[in-house]
């Protein structure tokens, strides 16, 4: 059996969902180097104060992929339960975030509010296919983006409306300013409510429908079996890299974030270990070993786009962390978060982040889908790269920050085709039955990448660009290449 075609309306109500979880991550993107900077944060910490979100995506997404295969609670479903369960903590977490008075306090609720957002981000991936034949894959994620897209124009623009209609813009040293503070509340709400629309008008297929189309579970152990047979030199060697690291760290006086990376070196080495020992003492349906020997045993395709991941999620994470600090240093004229110019600077950021997402979700419903159709997937996505590295580039040649509206076009053309593109081709070539788990584990080649510019970036710029973020943008244009050129090595089947 084939499962039903979907029309527009069952489209829109599978991914408006995103829509409020995109209105989460567009707050946060967009205003928590700014709320970190008002309450005393230097702009050497922001990588170290940011490094939360990256590395909770990096521990929820793999495990709640695993669940939500797995899950099934008769009407509520099987992904449904983690939408719902992830929007109400992160409504929570958006709500409680103004009320901070310290750093701490802030970089705890940052911790939470990502934990929450993955955890209902997470299986909406999986969802669409779940929901969807595979001739409409790219159709359900184009939609996806589109929502992405247009969640992310709500929350990032929300605060420059807000001071335009009057609200205060600034704030007391250790304050966070009105129009942020009424943003926050407005978006926890927001999210809340588009995710329960999902939740009310979808209804998931049970396990005996999924099976009547030929999505049967795949054999669990067979991951497991083949982890068993590897050798305990892997684990080792992970071990000895992350204590070389530190070591090097400590040697060299770099930055103590890398302590982190180092960290995730011994500690990938030692879950490695376990699994192992797990899967040779006969434990198929341990999750640890499963996960594990899942993520050793991706499919080819997968590997390919997993750099492409990882280069081009590196690139977005400078962006998100550096693009306030480098507006309003070097458009505005002021790096004092204190100041009125370096505020302005950060509502001139909303605007932009709205308009690289707005672009995003029109060329996710007209653009990529034509260019798709003409020349295929993979160089679809080659193009859109190629013109986000464009737009950070530009920021060399621009003076006037209003001509900065048009880097970020080349930026939402790339944001769109990073978030539709590579889900499709997996989505189509991955077993239907474990899209949850492997969708999760492809999350670890965004997280890894942000996890290194967080480290790893404060290390360069203090070294060989102190005070002057504007290089950041020169980072993140080399990546997105390094991203184009990976893309072509990705063969998708059936194009040539």
């Amino acid at each position: 059996m084939e499962k039903p075609r979907q029309n527009w309306a069952g489209l829109f109500n599978i991914s408006f969902g995103f829509f409020g979880i995109q209105i989460g991550f567009a707050l946060q993107n967009a205003n928590m180097s700014r709320v970190f900077q008002s309450l005393g944060s230097s702009i050497d910490d922001l990588p170290a104060l940011w490094v939360a979100a990256p590395l909770t995506g990096l521990l929820v997404q793999p495990i709640i992929g695993h669940l939500s295969d797995r899950t099934w609670l008769g009407r509520l479903g099987r992904r449904r339960p983690f939408f719902l369960l992830g929007a109400v903590l992160a409504a929570l977490s958006l709500l409680a975030m103004p009320e901070s008075n310290a750093l701490l306090m802030a970089a705890v609720l940052l911790w939470v509010l990502d934990a929450s957002l993955n955890i209902s981000m997470e299986p909406f991936r999986a969802f669409v296919g779940d929901m969807l034949r595979k001739d409409q894959h790219t159709a359900g994620y184009a939609v996806q983006t589109a929502f992405i897209g247009a969640g992310a124009v709500v929350g990032s623009i929300f605060p420059w409306l807000l001071d335009h209609w009057g609200v205060s813009n600034e704030a007391a040293a250790g304050q966070i300013p009105d129009t942020v503070r009424y943003s926050f509340w407005a978006g926890g709400l927001a999210l809340f409510a588009a995710v329960l629309w999902t939740v009310l008008t979808t209804r998931e297929y049970s396990p005996e429908e999924m099976r009547s189309f030929g999505d049967a579970a795949e054999a669990e152990a067979q991951p497991v079996r083949a982890l068993a047979s590897r050798s305990n030199s892997g684990p080792f060697w992970w071990v000895t890299a992350g204590g070389l690291l530190a070591l090097a760290t400590e040697q060299w006086g770099l930055e103590k974030e890398v302590y982190l990376l180092a960290m995730l070196l011994v500690s990938y080495g030692v879950i490695s270990h376990i699994a192992i020992r797990l899967a040779r003492a006969g434990k198929d349906n341990n999750m640890l070993a499963s996960i594990v020997g899942d993520f050793s045993g991706m499919p080819e395709i997968m590997q390919k786009l997993a750099l492409v991941q990882f280069f081009s999620w590196s690139a977005l994470f400078i962006m998100w962390i550096n693009t306030t600090p480098v507006v309003a240093q070097n458009f505005f004229g002021s790096a004092d978060p204190a100041s009125a110019a370096y505020q302005e600077g950060g509502n001139w950021v909303g605007v932009l982040f709205a308009v690289y997402n707005g672009v995003a979700a029109v060329a996710a419903l007209t653009l990529l889908p034509f260019l798709s159709r003409r020349f295929g997937k993979a160089r679809t996505h080659v193009f859109g790269l190629l013109c986000g590295a464009a737009g950070y580039a530009s920021f060399f040649v621009i003076k006037d920050p209003q001509w900065l509206i048009l880097s970020e076009i080349g930026v939402g053309i790339a944001w769109a085709s990073i978030l539709a593109m590579p889900y499709a081709i997996l989505a189509s070539s991955l077993p239907q039955a474990k899209l949850g788990i492997f969708m999760g584990l492809f999350n670890v080649f965004v997280v890894v990448p942000q996890l290194l510019v967080a480290t790893v970036m404060g290390s360069i710029m203090k070294a060989f660009f102190p005070d002057q973020p504007i290089w950041t943008m020169a980072f993140a244009a080399g990546t997105l290449v390094l991203a184009a050129l990976a893309m072509l090595r990705v063969r998708v089947p059936g194009e040539s």
